[in-house]
């Protein structure tokens, strides 16, 4: 018997999930067209397993730049919450693609955090 795998693609919008709920005033939830125009910064790569301290440095460089970019991204978000006549809609999704990249940093974040206790682990043996 074969078996079947079945994979999805990850959609790149988190807003998307956000659609199906209901909003107050039945508005669709999506994204307004100046959040839209938001650049959500793309996640520093992994960090080898083989690292050195050199690598490990430059990943923290790495990160530092994507979370400033997670709060110009941010930023802009907000911005765009401010412009009137906004559906429940935009607004839900505003606040989706808020919190999406609130938790897409703190992956981020840990994943450096987690590499920076190997190292110290690693030297300290």
């Amino acid at each position: 018997m074969r078996k079947i795998i079945i994979l999805t693609a990850m959609v790149t919008i988190p807003v998307c999930a956000g659609a199906l709920a209901q909003t107050a005033d039945e508005s669709v939830v999506i994204l307004p067209l100046e959040a839209q125009t938001c650049n959500l910064p793309v996640a520093p790569g992994l960090i080898p397993d083989d690292f050195s301290y050199e690598d490990l440095a430059k990943a923290k460089g790495n990160v530092v730049s994507f979370q400033a970019g997670m709060k110009k991204y941010r930023d802009c978000l907000d911005a765009s919450g401010k412009v009137a006549m906004l559906t429940d809609g935009n607004k839900l999704a505003i606040n989706n693609a808020h919190n999406y990249s609130v938790e897409m940093e703190e992956r981020i974040a840990e994943q450096f955090n987690v590499a920076v206790r190997a190292y110290k682990a690693r030297k300290a043996e």
